[in-house]
């Protein structure tokens, strides 16, 4: 157990009641997140299971397999136990290396209980686009630029998107653990993936798309790895393959995440052959 998980049976660091109050919520609650207020604020219980996941684990593989797309591979199966305990193992190598993530305060079994992180990156965005255009898209940019600074530190994140994200003294923090990628794959591809994952949603998001990306792109490349850089270029060529595909689904319904694949990748292409 981490040295920031705290024993809500013994600890000393939550009041008699809202250990009552944790562990009833604990007990007689069933959904994936709930959000929990304590004297102490509010926490957030993350229940895990496998229900489904095997399948969609089992058929990913496959599409990685047939296509040969290996940066495609999903992260190990695991049990709701294992995926708790991979929850507290890459919290706490976070942690290790300085970068901000939620404080846990618990856990048992399947289910992990978590510090309040509000407001996510998500969050900022979705009140700065119509207030702060400007702002909106700097903050774009700076979560590429520390996406850069984990990766230039040796991590991954599996997921690096504006909901799993947050701020703390200037320092973007992580949370949501659930992808390990670097299992199954080196981790300089993992790394690249990671950019290629956030401009899926940045590319959309943008309100000056081509600025914002560019200044994204160049603020990452100044701090992220030679290796992940040389990964992203394959990464782009292996995925630029589906592009005319894309587009020709998208003449007849162009869906959000099929609109994010083509403006990323796009970009992305354009940038590695221009």
């Amino acid at each position: 157990m981490p040295n920031d998980v705290v024993d809500i049976k013994n600890g000393p660091s939550l009041q008699s009641e809202d250990t009552a109050t944790l562990l009833a919520a604990l007990v007689s609650d069933a959904r994936r997140v709930q959000a929990v207020s304590l004297g102490c604020g509010t926490v957030w219980i993350k229940r895990h299971g496998d229900k489904g996941r095997r399948i969609i684990v089992a058929v990913q593989n496959a599409v990685a397999r047939l296509f040969r797309l290996p940066f495609m591979r999903p992260s190990p199966t695991e049990t709701a136990e294992g995926m708790v305990q991979r929850d507290l193992r890459r919290i706490a190598k976070y942690a290790q290396a300085g970068v901000p993530t939620a404080a846990v305060i618990y856990s048992s079994g399947s289910a992990i209980v978590l510090s309040d992180i509000a407001p996510t990156v998500q969050q900022r965005l979705k009140s700065l686009r119509n207030d702060d255009p400007a702002a909106h898209d700097a903050l774009l940019v700076f979560c590429a630029s520390e996406l850069g600074r984990l990766h230039g530190a040796g991590l991954c994140h599996g997921r690096p998107y504006p909901r799993d994200m947050f701020i703390r003294d200037d320092r973007l923090g992580f949370i949501d653990f659930e992808e390990e990628p670097e299992a199954v794959m080196p981790m300089e591809t993992a790394q690249a993936r990671d950019l290629w994952l956030l401009f899926l949603q940045l590319s959309e998001r943008a309100t000056e798309r081509r600025k914002t990306q560019d200044r994204a792109y160049a603020a990452w490349a100044a701090a992220a790895p030679k290796a992940a850089i040389a990964e992203l270029r394959e990464i782009t060529r292996s995925m630029g393959r589906f592009l005319w595909l894309a587009r020709l689904i998208g003449r007849f319904h162009m869906g959000r995440d099929l609109r994010q694949f083509i403006l990323a990748t796009t970009y992305l292409t354009t940038m590695f052959n221009g």
